[in-house]
């Protein structure tokens, strides 16, 4: 009875996942990735200093509309240093580049979905509240390029490009970060699942 009950909980709980909303990929996704593209944007090879900025670890799961793990995809995260500049020539804003940020970054899901990134908390730059950008792409369904959010952030409530997603899907994009010592001294962790519009 206990696993009946359970086997119905969980298909009710698939039932109810909603797609992660698209955004915009922005003019700053990297025309040329670095050499080192790794899952670790925080610490550069080659570089003697790690990046500027609070170490923030965003951590999830790839899932399909019926709450299925998708397997071997690929999802690439890039963002703005802590001075608010992209590993973009077209950022021409004039602020000085942390050469100890990776900027962009990459990895697999794992059997189970998961995935893990250590990178930076975003921070704001003219015109935008601090986001990070997702593009997820693999075997079997459309590339999805999406943005993270940070849950509270003042700023969330003028950003054109967030609040031009409606508004009851705004909170499948935005993140708590919470204080993570149990993972690395003085870090943060943010857990964003991302789901697919359709079944894998």
């Amino acid at each position: 009875m206990a696993a009946a009950a359970a086997g119905l909980l969980s298909s009710r709980a698939r039932a109810a996942l909603l797609p992660t909303p698209p955004q915009t990929e922005g003019p700053f996704y990297p025309p040329k990735l670095p050499l080192d593209s790794d899952n670790d944007l925080v610490q550069v090879k080659g570089e003697p200093h790690a990046a500027l900025g609070t170490v923030t670890h965003v951590v999830g799961r790839l899932l399909d509309l019926n709450g299925h793990p998708v397997t071997g995809a690929r999802i690439e995260i890039w963002q703005c240093d802590a001075n608010g500049r992209y590993l973009h020539p077209r950022d021409s804003s004039g602020r000085p580049r942390d050469e100890g940020f990776q900027g962009y970054g990459q990895t697999l899901t794992a059997d189970d979905g998961a995935y893990r990134f250590r990178t930076i908390k975003p921070v704001p730059y003219p015109g935008r509240t601090p986001h990070i950008h997702f593009a997820i792409s693999g075997r079997g369904f459309d590339k999805l390029v999406t943005q993270m959010y940070v849950a509270g952030d003042p700023r969330n409530a003028t950003d054109m490009i967030y609040t031009a997603i409606d508004a009851a899907a705004r909170d499948r994009v935005t993140v708590p970060l919470i204080a993570a010592p149990e993972i690395e001294a003085n870090a943060l962790k943010g857990t964003f699942d991302i789901v697919l519009a359709a079944a894998v």
